[in-house]
């Protein structure tokens, strides 16, 4: 099947020849004839599968199709973290080059005011977190009134991250009638329920088992003490030799301690999380993907913006609490249908979130140790005691420096 078998017309299967692109992937095979027909689309598919592509292609296609006299926004794509809305904005100006298409881009962490400079130029498509277009709504900077679609770009991980509260009051300000796309690598209980209230006879497209990892992905498993992750991940890069590796970690605070470690064994890093400004965030995302360093140490804010077709290795330091962030974090290799490695280091306290991704992807995986960094066999546990055990919810919350639940709930969700 071709780009033109799907009702692309010249001007965008010519950027796309001139891009490389040669055959539509099966999301995209799926997803670009309904869009191009208006249709409500909910779509999941595995990271690295052209997913948007699968909704951008059509959508400009339908705005230089029908264009207006005046540029008014007419397409609203929210995408849960900075990191992502840059990139699938990079995504619309490389797909609409040469087409006289003006694509904005609007998060929070940078200055607002280059961000209305560029609207008010015009706007045909706009790509925001939520809370920086709530702001932009709230201070009527923004006029929504012709929008005609809307997508929501990994819908699960923005309701994950509490972004829910905003998305209700953003929909109160939207036309009734729009087209409205879920797009995901992932979709839980909490996506449907949403999905049921936004969408509209939804066509449910699927183009892989639910929630599977990438068939060119090798997964290893390595059983570690806690105390020695460091060591073992710093003899993994050095004696493979091993460029350009994207580690995770839950917290703010073990990304900025691991990428000292690292440098103190002589493998450049650089560390991105919530905390960094914008500026140090991009810096450290440049440098790694022009290869001035070695390793990224990142939180998962990172782990759905970052688009690097041959990187190879991906590291979980930690097991993420929320089992769908595994299948994105090692979704971040292997992409574009090359082949990848994913490694992720288990201590004995993580097996039980070890479990979580096994029952989520329906697949065993062996622990297998590394000589020389073998787990004490005599390490004893912290007794327990009767308090009751924070849910794995509001342990990732904390690990985001977000709040718990319960205190989210009567304090307002938090903005990006």
């Amino acid at each position: 099947m071709s780009f033109s078998s799907l009702g692309l017309q010249a001007e965008l299967l010519n950027i796309l020849d001139a891009s490389g692109y040669e055959t539509p992937t099966p999301i995209q095979q799926a997803a670009i004839p309904s869009v191009l027909v208006s249709d409500d689309v909910m779509a999941g598919a595995q990271t690295g599968t052209g997913k948007t592509a699968a909704f951008a292609l059509p959508l400009i296609q339908r705005i230089i199709t029908s264009k207006k006299a005046n540029r008014e926004i007419r397409v609203l794509v929210l995408t849960p973290t900075r990191e992502l809305a840059q990139q699938v904005h990079q995504s619309f100006e490389r797909y609409s080059e040469n087409l006289q298409l003006n694509t904005v881009v609007a998060y929070g962490g940078a200055s607002i005011n280059p961000q209305l400079s560029a609207l008010n130029k015009g706007c045909d498509i706009l790509v925001a977190t939520p809370g920086r277009l709530l702001e932009l709504v709230i201070k009527e900077l923004i006029d929504l009134s012709n929008l005609e679609t809307l997508v929501l770009d990994e819908a699960d991980r923005t309701l994950d991250m509490g972004f829910i509260t905003d998305i209700n009051r953003i929909l109160k300000r939207l036309p009734d009638s729009i087209q409205t796309l879920f797009f995901s690598a992932t979709f839980n209980d909490d996506v449907f329920a949403l999905s049921k209230t936004m969408l509209n006879q939804p066509k449910l497209i699927e183009v892989s088992q639910r929630n599977a990892t990438a068939a060119k992905i090798e997964q290893r498993f390595y059983e570690v003490d806690n105390s020695r992750k460091a060591a073992l991940t710093a003899f993994l890069i050095g004696a493979n030799n091993w460029h350009q590796v994207l580690i995770f970690t839950r917290t703010k605070q073990t990304v900025d301690d691991l990428a000292k470690e690292l440098k103190k064994d002589g493998i450049s890093a650089a560390a991105v999380h919530g905390d960094k400004s914008q500026g140090a965030r991009d810096r450290g995302l440049e440098d790694f993907k022009a290869g001035n360093v070695r390793v990224l140490v990142a939180t998962d804010v990172a782990a759905r913006g970052l688009d690097i077709e041959q990187l190879q290795y991906v590291i979980n330091y930690e097991l993420p609490y929320n089992a769908e962030d595994y299948i994105h974090r090692i979704g971040r290799t292997g992409r574009a249908g090359n082949t990848g490695l994913a490694i992720s280091l288990v201590s004995h306290k993580e097996k039980y979130l070890l479990a979580d991704v096994e029952k989520l992807t329906s697949e065993h995986f062996l622990l297998q140790w590394q000589e020389g960094f073998e787990p004490n066999p005599d390490a004893v546990e912290p007794a327990k005691n009767n308090k009751r055990k924070p849910s794995k919810k509001n342990l990732r919350a904390q690990a985001l420096g977000q709040k718990s639940s319960k205190i989210a709930r009567s304090s307002g969700s938090r903005r990006r």
